[in-house]
């Protein structure tokens, strides 16, 4: 597919166009402030300087080496599914998962991928108790984006306490100590890269409908990313309602099922992983289609093979509806209907990760610890 499509094709939907621009402004957090967390930055500034700032090159390159981690992926995905629902049945799942991400642009126009694989591996690792690995993981996987951190509370539930603060500690030291490293290299251009991300203001969620930003998660055209002092300014409308307000609600949410919940199953352990993820994208100011790929894995592990695929094929095609489709073409008129449809979806996906939790489970736990 990649090679039979002209470059145009390859980057038209995804965003690597906007990642060779970005790298091509100098290092990140030493010359520009980037609204990510530091390992993809560094990773794109590397592959730029590697083709020798060639976009077709740089566009071709990335294509080649997130298609290979969803490979990595799809591996991780099988031993997890083998946990839960034997080798044959775990063998059957992964075919459906690549036949679900083969041809799916999200995949390799976006650098997700590798946050995925990086939470995939750190659940692998907890569920065969290296808590340690787990922990270095997944404090990787929040140095690309910071999804991999939410399955945690999950782990909470299914390590014992020692290993699970061992996990914690070490995932927390990970981030830690290369983000320090760059406040105390940049400090300017690194405080402006952790806020800016949240200082945009909503886009394409409930919240953004109630602010009246109809548009999707790009920075004020003023900003200047060599200027720090511009990562703060508003793309659109102020929030209606504060996210920390939300924030305590959510959270409340959260602890309750952590409290309640049983985790005595490896597939109690993706199925809060999965819950702790909707609530997030739920409560979050923005959202973008691509972080279907965080869940259409947790999706194909946590239920019945009908009904998991019935889900992943109405959450993709729900977000394809979303991006490229309509706003594509400019239809931004029918976001709102989309958006809260999304939001009904993302909720009863939340009822059925619950279900599995107040269910009971088979004892493996003892087999792993």
């Amino acid at each position: 597919m990649l090679f039979s499509l002209p470059l145009n094709g390859v980057k038209s939907y995804g965003d690597f166009w906007n990642f060779y621009h970005l790298a091509s402004l100098g290092q990140p957090f030493r010359d520009i402030w980037v609204e990510f967390p530091p390992l993809f930055p560094y990773l794109s500034r590397g592959i730029y300087l590697l083709v020798g700032g060639k976009e077709h090159a740089y566009i071709y390159l990335s294509v080649i080496l997130f298609s290979f981690i969803q490979g990595c992926s799809l591996y991780v995905f099988q031993l997890l599914a083998e946990e839960i629902w034997s080798s044959e049945g775990g063998f059957e799942r992964t075919l459906i998962y690549a036949m679900l991400v083969l041809g799916l642009f999200y995949g390799w126009t976006y650098f997700d991928p590798l946050a995925v694989f990086l939470m995939l591996l750190g659940l692998l690792s907890a569920i065969k108790s290296r808590a340690s690995v787990a922990g270095g993981v997944l404090g990787l996987g929040a140095l690309v984006k910071w999804f991999p951190i939410l399955v945690i509370p999950s782990i909470w539930k299914w390590l014992d306490p020692r290993k699970a603060l061992r996990l914690t500690i070490t995932a927390v030291a990970v981030v830690a100590v290369i983000w320090g490293a760059l406040f105390l290299i940049h400090p300017n251009l690194t405080r402006a890269s952790l806020i800016s991300q949240g200082a945009k203001g909503s886009w394409e969620s409930v919240w953004a409908i109630l602010d009246g930003n109809l548009h999707t998660g790009n920075f004020n055209p003023a900003a200047d990313r060599n200027d720090p002092m511009t990562a703060s300014l508003q793309a659109g409308n102020p929030a209606l309602i504060s996210p920390w307000l939300t924030l305590v609600v959510f959270a409340g949410i959260g602890l309750f099922l952590f409290w309640k919940a049983e985790v005595q199953s490896v597939e109690q352990l993706i199925a809060f992983s999965g819950v702790t993820l909707v609530l997030f994208f739920i409560w979050s100011p923005g959202y973008s289609p691509q972080w279907v790929l965080y869940l259409l894995p947790l999706v194909l592990l946590s239920f019945e093979r009908s009904r998991s695929l019935l889900v992943s094929l109405v959450l993709l095609l729900t977000n394809l509806l979303e991006w490229p489709i309509l706003l594509s073409r400019g239809y931004f008129q029918y976001l709102p209907g989309l958006i809260v449809l999304r939001t009904v979806l993302y909720l009863m996906v939340a009822l059925l990760f619950i279900e599995p939790l107040f269910a009971g489970g088979a004892p493996q736990r003892e087999s792993h610890q």
